[in-house]
């Protein structure tokens, strides 16, 4: 311990970085050296599952040793919750990406113990205009008449997501005004037909189809991201993908479907340099693969 404790506090506080937040502060006790190194720490991993803890502890453990962090800076917040976990206090928590300028949040739902997802507060939104990155796992959205336009959201990831309905969907993404990654993973009960991606400074598009859908020919994605330079989509449950513009700074495109029509996709990524093509035609039970690099 005498020789970790002599490296730089910068050094310190990567390797703290990497450890739940229990046990970040829990190094407090070492010695002088650490009493106060853990509240400077620029990343927070706050698991609920962690070490079976009860959730009422881990509550008030968060409330406690969150408002005692003092890093000027706060990088990165991220949340590992249960069952118990609801939006009053993922809203509290969440208001410190405010007042701490953090620019990662991520909340995650643990889907094996909840039984339905969180509603998220729409507190949220206003947290997110000062993100650069925002994860969300198995949670739900709530509507909201005025969303704010997200400034300087660069990533976003939706996993396993529920919606208010189709318009939230590409009302939301038209509001992040500089996005340039965006990971959709869908969930079969999304409360969403088609999911609209809306965004022209996105530049990479990554679209799942939840393998438990039903399939259902109405239900797809339809994409208007012109700037797009990697296109990468997985989705064996029929539905469809439609391109709106042809995606001239395309580099990479990897389409992995089962469509009755996938030329809807293929006229729009001709330009692609790289590409790599399986198509399970739905109605001919024809698997076409087709591997292809353009120097």
């Amino acid at each position: 311990m005498d020789l970790i404790s002599q490296l730089p506090d910068a050094v310190l506080l990567v390797i703290l970085s990497s450890l739940h937040a229990k046990d970040v502060v829990a190094t407090m006790v070492l010695s002088k050296r650490w009493q106060f190194l853990w509240m400077f720490v620029p990343r927070l991993l706050y698991d609920a599952s962690y070490q079976n803890i009860e959730y009422g502890r881990f509550s008030r453990f968060v409330d406690k040793y969150l408002l005692l962090h003092e890093a000027p800076t706060l990088e990165t917040l991220h949340f590992k919750l249960g069952e118990r976990s609801g939006a009053v206090d993922i809203g509290v928590w969440t208001r410190t990406t405010v007042r701490r300028s953090v620019s990662e949040l991520i909340i995650e739902m643990d889907c094996s113990s909840s039984k339905a997802p969180v509603i998220l507060p729409r507190s949220l939104y206003a947290c997110c205009t000062m993100l650069v990155t925002l994860k969300l796992n198995n949670v739900i959205l709530v509507d909201f008449s005025s969303l704010v336009s997200f400034t300087s959201l660069k990533t976003l990831s939706l996993s396993s997501v529920r919606y208010p309905n189709d318009a939230f969907v590409k009302r939301l993404l038209s509001n992040c005004l500089v996005l340039e990654a965006l990971l959709v993973e869908r969930d079969p009960n999304d409360n969403v037909t088609i999911f609209t991606v809306v965004v022209h400074s996105l530049k990479s598009l990554f679209l799942r189809e939840s393998p438990k859908s039903v399939n259902n020919d109405a239900r797809g994605f339809v994409i208007d991201a012109p700037s797009l330079e990697c296109f990468d989509v997985l989705d064996h449950n029929g539905g469809f993908c439609v391109i709106e513009n042809d995606m001239r700074n395309i580099v990479t495109a990897n389409v992995d479907v089962t469509y009755i029509h996938p030329g809807k996709i293929l006229g729009s990524i001709t330009f692609a340099k790289r590409l790599c093509l399986c198509l399970l035609l739905c109605r001919m039970h024809i698997l076409m693969v087709v591997s292809s690099t353009v120097l």
